[in-house]
């Protein structure tokens, strides 16, 4: 009973709201973000400052929402590569949509909870890098539940560099680089204005 007093407080419930809204926002807007073609995408660092912040719940819930929206795009068509995987794999698609999202906030989440009993600083870098490659790893490992969907969308390339490469490649070195960059900083942030309140009250 305690333990949920904990997490539904003013702080948390505050910054819960803040961050679903940052998520939303930043999938709904991210193909806006580019460099050339590459798409950069910032939605993992609300995950990853859910998971930070809040706590592995919070993160992994922070992560369900991004695979909802990732999965309503395919369902709807506003994603074109997620459409036609859906079309082919409805449930495997919704499931590594759902899950990727998922489990990268929780793994965030988990693994600062884990290594910031020794070191706090490294915990929210190593954290920050944790989602992306729970993201993209996962992805990874459900695309080869279904070689023949996506052979068909290599079109004559080797699965594994369509898969590891093409589809992931830069754009994992990216999403990797801004958590890097931006989650430790955000949280730098939010923990100076947090001692700015503690200090005024």
């Amino acid at each position: 009973m305690k333990g949920e007093k904990t997490f539904f407080s003013a702080r948390n419930v505050t910054f819960l709201a803040v961050l679903v809204a940052l998520v939303v926002v930043l999938q709904v807007l991210g193909g806006y973000f580019k460099i050339g073609a590459t798409s950069l995408s910032f939605v993992l660092v609300p995950i990853v400052l859910g998971g930070l912040l809040v706590g592995v719940w919070a993160g992994g819930l922070l992560g369900l929402l991004f695979g909802l929206i990732t999965l309503v795009y395919g369902i709807t068509g506003a994603d074109a590569f997620t459409g036609y995987l859906f079309a082919a794999h409805p449930v495997l698609t919704s499931v590594i949509c759902l899950g990727k999202g998922l489990f990268a906030g929780l793994a965030a989440g988990g693994i600062y909870k884990l290594v910031s009993a020794k070191n706090r600083l490294a915990a929210v870098f190593v954290a920050s890098a944790t989602a992306p490659i729970v993201n993209t790893g996962l992805f990874i490992l459900g695309a080869f539940c279904m070689m023949g969907t996506i052979s068909e969308l290599a079109d004559g390339q080797s699965v594994v560099y369509f898969l590891f490469i093409v589809c992931a490649g830069v754009n994992f070195l990216i999403e990797v680089a801004i958590n890097l960059i931006c989650a430790p900083a955000l949280y730098t942030v939010e923990n100076l204005l947090e001692k700015r309140v503690h200090a005024r009250g």
